[in-house]
């Protein structure tokens, strides 16, 4: 903020509880632009590994147990889709502007979610 920025996008997230903390961390010390919410569906198996130990992130134990009972990359698409749009109400529900969606490789999914909000 120091440096002039106008919003911060934070990394993606799966736990909204977690970023409703961030945003109260730094309000409590004066940052006060827009904190945008980064998001991005989890759509394969392989996910579950790469995205923790690449982003330092942490998957919540519901959604990561929702994953392994799928049997194909397709039935994971379909609880990662769920997750992102119901994350997503909840962040809109809690006020949230506007949110980033991290696409990587699938655009049609986010646009499915989008389409539903």
């Amino acid at each position: 903020m120091d440096g002039g920025a106008d919003y911060i996008v934070t990394q993606m997230f799966f736990d909204n509880e977690k970023y409703y903390s961030f945003v109260k961390a730094c309000r409590d010390i004066g940052i006060n632009v827009p904190i945008i919410p980064g998001l991005k569906p989890i759509y394969n198996r392989k996910q579950l590994t790469m995205l923790p130990k690449t982003f330092h992130i942490d998957l919540p134990t519901d959604l990561s147990n929702e994953i392994l009972k799928c049997k194909t990359d397709e039935e994971v698409e379909v609880v990662g889709a769920e997750w992102l749009l119901h994350q997503s109400r909840d962040l809109k529900k809690s006020g949230v502007p506007v949110l980033h969606f991290y696409t990587l490789g699938k655009p049609q999914l986010v646009a499915k979610v989008v389409g539903q909000l």
